[in-house]
């Protein structure tokens, strides 16, 4: 047996991987769930709270401040294990499914508000001035004139840390989430051999090179032309 045949045997054996294919593919549809909901709920929550930071209201500039840098500057991973097995003693258990999905979206709410409150910050005062000039309110103005104009310019860094963000799925495996690397890790222990998680390393690249591709061709598409 040659060097590249055991190579093949280890990594890429054929029987561990027909074995063991239905369970990637069952974790590829649990790590979809995962991303579509961390991806709509922590955008949407992030949006919400730069609107509500726009409106200049101190004390609540100031909750949103403490709340952005915290979730910022926790590791996704201490957040999960916090929720997963702090919430119980208050009285709640959810499950690593949830955990692991509030986690996530809380992170990428706390980065999410930060760039789409530097667009809105961003857009000229004289934009705002013309708008207000012509008998628009203030959050009309915000809503209708100066929020189209910070989506565009959020575009790029916000694909960019959608896609690092929804990555951190497989933090799941952690609380016995059944994703991509939790069924590769379990089926590579039971198999003895690595080949599930060679699969799973494919299941990652079918899932988010797509994504990555569609994000390049989303941020060439809106970008602002010289």
């Amino acid at each position: 047996m040659t060097g590249w045949d055991r190579f093949a045997e280890t990594f890429f054996n054929a029987k561990v991987m027909a074995k063991y294919l239905p369970d990637i593919l069952y974790g590829m549809v649990v790590t979809i769930e995962l991303a579509v909901l961390i991806i709509l709920s922590g955008l949407f929550a992030g949006l919400v709270l730069a609107l509500i930071r726009s409106l200049g209201v101190r004390p609540l500039n100031w909750l949103i401040i403490f709340i952005v840098d915290l979730f910022r500057s926790l590791p996704p991973l201490v957040i999960i294990v916090l929720i997963y097995f702090g919430l119980p003693a208050a009285g709640a258990s959810p499950s690593g499914f949830v955990s692991t999905w509030i986690s996530l979206a809380l992170v990428l709410m706390a980065f999410a508000e930060e760039i789409f409150w530097a667009g809105i910050t961003s857009v000229p005062r004289g934009q705002w001035e013309a708008a207000r000039s012509t008998g628009l309110s203030f959050v009309q103005t915000l809503l209708e004139v100066v929020l189209p104009q910070a989506l565009r310019l959020t575009i790029a860094p916000l694909t960019n840390r959608t896609i690092a963000i929804t990555k951190g799925t497989a933090l799941g495996t952690v609380v016995a989430v059944t994703e991509i690397l939790g069924q590769a890790s379990s089926a590579m222990s039971n198999s003895y051999n690595p080949s599930p998680l060679m699969m799973g390393a494919t299941a990652y690249l079918v899932l988010f090179l797509p994504v990555v591709v569609a994000a390049r061709w989303i941020e060439t598409r809106f970008a602002w032309k010289r």
